[in-house]
């Protein structure tokens, strides 16, 4: 068996794309999951391996063989599973430990090597995608602020407002006066 690191897989769109994309290449394809999949196959030839590549970029997705570039890439994944793709009503966890469980490394390890490729911190990210949550829980409309910064784990209101502020340059109340929230939202594999 083999085990792929496969780059802006977010949702379970991304994963049914690339099971089915190994499938064509004639791959066993045993488990497929963020960021990851197993095939039955022990080995890929170059050609193989080529064929499988030009696959994979024109979905989007792109094969990573580089050890540091898997490891951000599961730091990024085990981000947006916890704020995107959980029905956890209060997401006030610590990151800190979560990574750092997770992946085996310390965290000041973890943090230091994302923010010198990424070019901004594993903190910066967290709130970009905890934001990029909260516009989309206001598109729906079906919490009010109040349920959405407990949801993400904010200790107010005031808190996410600022936050969001920040990284948006308008409070929630005046984005979503705007209507225009579908607009404003990133792919979860942009935000940076």
């Amino acid at each position: 068996m083999t085990t792929l690191f496969i780059k802006n897989m977010v949702c379970n769109r991304c994963v049914i794309a690339v099971k089915q994309e190994l499938e064509h290449q004639g791959l066993h394809p045993k488990t497929v999951t963020l960021g990851e999949a197993t095939i039955a196959e022990d080995h890929l030839s170059e050609a193989q391996q080529k064929k499988l590549d030009a696959g994979l970029t024109a979905l989007g997705f792109e094969r990573i063989d580089d050890r540091k570039a898997r490891l951000i890439e599961a730091m990024k994944n085990k981000i947006i599973q916890l704020i995107h793709h959980t029905d956890r009503v209060d997401l006030k966890l610590n990151w800190s430990t979560i990574l750092s469980e997770e992946l085996h490394y310390e965290y000041n390890y973890l943090s230091n090597l994302f923010s010198s490729v990424e070019g901004i911190t594993l903190e910066q990210y967290i709130i970009r995608q905890k934001i990029e949550r909260a516009k989309e829980l206001l598109f729906y409309d079906e919490l009010n602020l109040s349920q959405i910064a407990n949801r993400l784990g904010y200790s107010s209101v005031a808190h996410l407002s600022a936050q969001f502020k920040k990284v948006t340059g308008l409070t929630p109340s005046e984005m979503k006066k705007t209507r225009d929230l579908d607009h404003n939202r990133k792919p979860l594999d942009s935000i940076a």
